[in-house]
């Protein structure tokens, strides 16, 4: 009996276990018309892991965006705080040649700073409370002296009882004493931000200035020996130009202070050595302008006195920034921080807009070591002695002008000719 189809399709039992399920039938590849092969889509084994890796890599960023944003304000501690390490490394240096421990050197520099800065905000408190005292004192002296002058020249009939009771019962002082009130703890919230960020920068700085020959052998332990010589230079570069700022200013403030003190004095004008530390701390570590800044507290303060004493001291203030500017910065700042006056704006503002005030403080010393590091490093070269280099232009009606000309087109054109 021949066997059929159907005996054929039946699973066939072997001798080790149960019959094998049927298999699934296959549809037949179907070849392309071009008669080409045809070759299954898979997706390349490097995919996935650059997937992954670019996922890596975009949180990475964010993270580190976020990080960088919620730690801007420590970093800038730390920067302030490095920058005064620099400005006292050459007083702690100098005490720690001499055999006193760089800690305890460190401390009596601080220790210093803090007397000379606790000394100055307590004599300008004091100053700035006895002149709100007189102003209140003096207030209703002043409003008579107003609603006189207001009666006289308008014809009106005002008394300073009717002015002092709508100024008591308008919507205006109320809204005023709320905001007031309502401010006092975002005040206290930012004073004690402001004595944490001190004391952060102060530890930061301490730290910086006693660890310092540890910091620098640190930084460089993982550098090759070229390079540490390099860092070295560079960090020596930015303590002698920090420090010299610093130094240099402060003595321009002590001259600045000194003189306004003798002026005020001589006018009569109270509080007169306070006003002098005042004009020469302001005028110096606000370059261009402070001189101005600082002076209108003096002029506002002599203007209680006499009006034309405040004239004086503008005018004084005015001569005064005339002689440094010409006179007394370029002798002292020449061999410690020798910046051009637009050059030390410029890095004022540009450091304003990027760090605040403290940007502003620390723009010049930090163009300066750049400057010094770049003057170290950049090769310079002998300036021809061309008229132009002094500002004359070359004209061509000047004797011996012509010919020269003639001459120099004559070898350009043999230059450009062909050789034969």
């Amino acid at each position: 009996m021949a066997p059929t189809d159907d005996l054929d399709d039946r699973p066939t039992a072997s001798p080790s276990g149960p019959a094998a399920p049927p298999a699934e039938p296959v549809a037949p590849a179907v070849a392309p018309a071009d008669g080409t092969t045809l070759r299954t889509a898979r997706m390349p084994r490097w995919l996935p892991r650059a997937m992954v890796l670019a996922l890596a890599l975009i949180a990475t960023f964010q993270f580190g965006s976020w990080a960088f944003h919620q730690l801007t304000g420590l970093l800038i501690n730390i920067l302030i705080a490095f920058f005064l390490s620099l400005a006292i490394e050459p007083a702690v240096s100098r005490m720690s040649a001499r055999g006193m421990r760089r800690g305890l050197a460190t401390f009596l520099v601080f220790l210093g700073l803090a007397v000379v800065t606790a000394g100055f905000v307590t004599l300008l408190g004091s100053m700035l409370a006895g002149q709100i005292i007189k102003m209140i004192e003096g207030f209703p002296e002043y409003l008579d002296s107003l609603i006189n002058w207001i009666n006289q020249t308008f014809h009106t009939q005002l008394k300073r009882v009717d002015v002092q009771e709508g100024l008591l019962h308008s919507d205006w002082l109320r809204k005023y004493a709320q905001n007031s009130a309502a401010g006092v703890l975002d005040v206290s919230a930012q004073v004690l931000g402001g004595l944490f960020q001190l004391l952060t920068v102060g530890l930061f700085s301490f730290y910086f200035a006693a660890d310092g020959p540890r910091l620098r052998r640190g930084l460089c332990s993982v550098l090759p020996p070229a390079r540490q010589a390099e860092v070295l230079r560079a960090w020596e570069i930015a303590v002698d130009k920090t420090g010299g700022y610093i130094y240099s200013r402060g003595l321009m403030a002590l001259i600045s202070g000194v003189a306004h003190y003798v002026l005020l004095q001589a006018l009569g004008v109270p509080y007169a050595p306070v006003l002098g530390v005042w004009v020469g701390l302001v005028s110096q570590f606000i370059p261009t302008i402070g001189t101005y800044l600082a002076g209108a507290l003096p002029m506002l303060i002599a203007f209680t006195v006499a009006p034309w004493y405040a004239v004086w001291v503008l005018v004084f203030v005015v001569v005064y920034q005339q002689f440094e500017n010409y006179m007394l910065q370029p002798k002292l700042t020449s061999k410690t921080v020798d910046i051009h006056p637009a050059v030390a704006f410029g890095s004022v503002i540009a450091g304003t807009a990027l760090l605040g005030a403290v940007g502003a403080l620390i723009a010049i010393p930090a163009v300066a070591t750049l400057q010094a590091f770049l003057g170290a490093y950049v090769k310079r070269y002998k300036v021809t002695d061309d008229p132009r280099v002094q500002g004359h232009r070359l004209r061509a009606n000047r004797p011996g002008m012509l010919p020269r000309m003639l001459w120099a087109r004559e070898r350009r054109t043999e230059e450009e000719a062909p050789s034969s």
